[in-house]
């Protein structure tokens, strides 16, 4: 980062791509942000984000070439990543492997049905194997060997090197991953692989696993390898794409796009880790709720993001976001930590049909932004939750974005009846209202399923709502949930555009190193290297500092992974600063088991079993703006901003008058009892019956969810 941003009068600006709607928000010091919406524009997305820079200038009473003129910082996320593996649309791939070892990407680690693991459980004969982004005639093995020890067994066949790519250039291959076994102890193969492809092929691109995942399993580290350069030439195009708008249209400050690790990246180093960018989007969204967190003390936070696509979930358990080590996108497992958010296909946009048994269903399937809802009057003719809530007097369709964007209750009633309620027997209303039931038992179900599964009680935590339609449906899934506390931000409607532009410039760097305590012993720690540990962190440190340029106002923070011996899978467990010494071994060792029986429960931590360190990691994070934010405007005053009455439908209640009020006039201090309807220009919150809700200080709305019983 060229320039260090601090109090300034220009612009930071953040945005967030998403299925239906692109995301604007703009900061200026001692201002209250201000936020925008536009649809997305599918055909090029960078459309969109001009879009949505000119309503930005216009609120400003600026055209868009002063506009960005006065941009600072512009932070970018994006689902271009997710889009392109997901639907297979990356650049053409070639693997080279260790020979011997090419059906490495196909075999997995047997991750079908048939063992019972992940999203393809079910019935043997309905197992299926993942689609592969290699085909066999690109996986090409290579001459070559080292041992576990770095030692050179084989020494790598020069001559096949350049054969191969000669063929794979022929074949009309894009993009090269190179993942040879243990290359992560020892690189010198990968390494020679590289000064060739230089010689020989200097515009292909070009991935080497032990600089994009330095770690041990050799599946997961071609995967991520493979996935990389996978995604690379997309996303080069797409960034590239993207700042030559901005700067065509007046632009010249720094450009940043979010790292779904933690924080964000130079843009220039986006197309080198493409990786990183999958689930960049709603990264953003748990960093700025983890910071709001913090400010408002909630130490257990469930973060749920509901757009028109997908509902997203994400956990802060002691005011940090949970991390995973290795994730799965799109059917491939990637040995790339990265912020845990769990996706369903319940947005504003999902379809509602009825299936072959008669039983109604909501998603996973989206309208999207082209042609969109019903009621959006693009040519879309199914129902979607959104159009449920139009008929069901949630949303009013002539105050829809402001005002911007009318929508036509007449064709959301039409698809409903053709699809759902005809079908079922039932009103127009009946069957709106079962959408809505049925899409908030789903969300309700997973805000559940993610807080169970990590060994907590959902009771103990708040949930933050945002997305253009998540403060509108949370009421529901969380008192669902058996949830007593709701919180949606005044940056609800662009929550994860937000995150971007005010979140860390972040990198992370990790390696395996394995440290073995032998079983039986009463004291594990004193049978590992704390001098060795203290090492390897101190130079994974210094590697890590060098990627931020040496900032002297670098955060860094080191995680120790730990497992029982012979277990799978491994815990994070945060290694304190200082020295690592036996007594700071000694300590980490204990978090391990309380956070181990904490899943698991009590007596399953077996110390006696010995326990194995695999993975040490250094992340390290450094401010970029520092912008001081200006009030909310708002009175505390209700009847001020009350703007009139109308029926709702509540299922479960059926129709109940209703006071609407605008949300932008509700200051500090308000308060209200539920029913009731806030609309703002971005999104539309509803309190529930029997609910009660606050205006705090910070203009956050504060949802009372456990009602009067």
């Amino acid at each position: 980062m060229e320039r260090k941003h601090g109090a300034a009068t220009g612009f930071f600006v953040g945005t967030d791509v998403g299925g239906t709607f692109t995301d604007l928000v703009v900061l200026q010091d001692q201002c209250a942000p201000r936020i925008f919406k536009s649809p997305t524009t599918p055909h090029d997305r960078s459309e969109g984000v001009l879009n949505a820079l000119r309503l930005a200038a216009e609120s400003y009473g600026l055209d868009l070439r002063s506009f960005c003129a006065d941009i600072v910082y512009f932070a970018h996320g994006t689902t271009a990543a997710t889009n392109a593996l997901i639907e297979r649309k990356g650049a053409v791939t070639a693997l080279l492997t260790t020979r011997g070892f090419t059906d490495t990407m196909l075999i997995q680690r047997s991750m079908t049905s048939w063992v019972g693991m992940g999203a393809a459980t079910g019935h043997y004969s309905r197992r299926r194997n993942p689609g592969q982004i290699v085909p066999r005639s690109r996986l090409a093995g290579i001459t070559e060997r080292i041992d576990a020890s770095g030692a050179e067994v084989v020494p790598i066949d020069e001559q096949e090197v350049r054969a191969t790519l000669r063929l794979l250039r022929d074949d009309g291959v894009e993009a090269l991953a190179v993942s040879f076994l243990w290359s992560f102890v020892n690189s010198d193969h990968e390494a020679a692989v590289a000064r060739i492809v230089r010689d020989e092929w200097p515009e292909a691109y070009l991935t080497l696993s032990h600089e994009v995942a330095p770690v041990i399993g050799e599946y997961e580290r071609s995967a991520t390898t493979v996935v990389n350069s996978y995604l690379g030439p997309v996303i080069r195009d797409y960034v590239a794409n993207l700042e030559n708008r901005l700067r065509g249209s007046g632009f010249t400050g720094d450009f940043s796009i979010m790292d779904s690790g933690g924080g964000v990246m130079r843009a220039e180093d986006a197309a080198r880790r493409s990786a990183s960018m999958l689930t960049s989007g709603p990264a953003g969204g748990v960093l700025a709720s983890t910071a709001l967190s913090r400010r408002l003390g909630h130490p257990h936070v469930i973060t749920s993001d509901m757009g028109g696509t997908s509902f997203d979930v994400g956990l802060i358990i002691d005011g940090e976001p949970v991390v995973e080590r290795v994730s799965e996108v799109g059917d491939l497992h990637l040995a790339l930590p990265r912020i845990k958010v769990t996706a369903i296909g319940a947005g504003g946009g999902s379809i509602a049909g009825v299936d072959e048994s008669g039983v109604l269903v909501v998603g996973p399937q989206s309208a999207g932004s082209v042609p969109g809802p019903a009621c959006y009057a693009r040519g879309g003719d199914r129902p979607t939750v959104t159009d449920a809530d139009v008929v069901l007097g949630i949303i009013d369709p002539s105050r829809f974005l402001g005002g911007r964007m009318p929508l036509d209750r007449s064709l959301a009633e039409k698809a409903i009846r053709e699809h759902v309620a005809d079908p079922l027997g039932l009103t127009v209303e009946e069957a709106a209202a079962g959408i809505k039931r049925v899409a908030d038992n789903q969300m309700a179900d997973l805000l559940r399923k993610v807080t169970v599964e990590q060994g907590h009680d959902p009771r103990d935590f708040a949930v933050y709502a945002y997305g253009g339609a998540g403060p509108t449906h949370a009421y529901a899934y969380t008192e669902a949930a058996g949830i007593a506390t709701l919180v949606v931000p005044p940056t609800s409607t662009v929550h994860s555009a937000y995150g971007t532009v005010t979140s860390d410039r972040y990198r992370a760097v990790q390696t395996t190193e394995v440290h073995r305590t032998p079983p039986g012993v009463t004291d594990p720690a004193v049978h590992l290297d704390a001098e060795r540990i203290d090492g390897t962190l101190n130079e994974l440190a210094a590697r890590c500092r060098d990627d931020l340029d040496g900032d002297a106002r670098i955060r860094l923070s080191r995680i120790a992974y730990l497992k029982f011996r012979r277990q799978s899978h491994e815990l994070p467990i945060a290694v304190p600063e200082g020295e690592v010494t036996t007594e700071v071994l000694r300590s980490l060792i204990n978090e391990f088991r309380t956070v181990y029986e904490r899943i698991y429960g009590a007596g399953t931590a077996l110390l006696g079993a010995g326990v194995e360190i695999h993975t040490l990691r250094v992340e390290g994070r450094v401010g970029v703006t520092e912008v001081s934010e200006g009030g909310y405007p708002g009175v505390p005053d209700v009847a001020a901003a009350w703007l009139c009455e109308r029926d709702v439908h509540f299922p479960g209640i059926g129709s109940h008058p209703t006071s609407v009020y605008r949300g932008e006039d509700l200051g500090a201090g308000a308060a209200l009892r539920g029913p009731a309807i806030l609309e703002f220009a971005g999104t539309t919150v509803v309190v529930g019956p029997s609910q009660s809700l606050v205006v705090d200080r910070h203009s956050n709305l504060v949802i009372d969810c456990k009602g009067d019983a």
